[in-house]
Parts: structure tokens; sequence; C-alpha cells
């Protein structure tokens, strides 16, 4: 039988499944009015980010699992990436002085 720690644990995950895809939809509704694509990137991240909180509730482990990081990981360095790919089109439209 499970008890109420686990049940709110297993609550707290879903929330935040359901809030990494609703900010995910949310930057991806900033890209289409925009066509930025920092925003395509952050949704990106985001939907792995809820990945990652689901499949934490699906295998019932705790954070150890290594696979687990991976996708983690991934979802940072498509943030990192979006961040760097912004920064770079900005300097290649200043004009030069």
């Amino acid at each position: 039988m499970n008890d109420w720690k686990t049940i709110m644990n297993e609550f707290l995950q879903g929330a935040s499944v359901m809030a990494c895809l609703a900010i995910g939809l949310i930057f991806l509704r900033f890209w289409q009015k925009s066509h930025d694509r920092l925003f395509i990137f952050f949704a990106a991240a985001f939907w792995l980010l809820g990945l990652n909180w689901l499949c934490l509730a699906l295998i019932r482990t705790d954070e150890s699992e290594t696979s687990l990081y991976l996708i983690r990981l991934a979802a940072f360095l498509i943030l990192l990436l979006g961040i760097l790919d912004k920064n770079r089109a900005k300097k290649s439209e200043t004009p030069p002085q």
C-alpha cells in the first residue's frame, strides 16, 4: 500500500510534467509569433525536462539512474545552444564601426 509521501511525490511529478509541457507550448506560441529560434530551443528543452519527470514517475526510482541524467543533460545543452545561437546572431547583425 502506498503511503501519503509516495502519493504526494507522484502527484508532484505529474504536475511537473504538465507544467513543462505547458511551458513548452507557450514557447512554441512565442516562436510562431516572432519566428525567433531561441523559443524553439526553449520549447524543446522544457519538453525534454517534462520527459525526464515522466520517466522518474514511471520508473519509480530515485534520481541516481544515469540515463535520466542524460535526458536532463540534453535539455540543458539545448538551452545553452539556444542562448549561444541567439548571441551569435546578435553579433552578426551589428554593423561594423
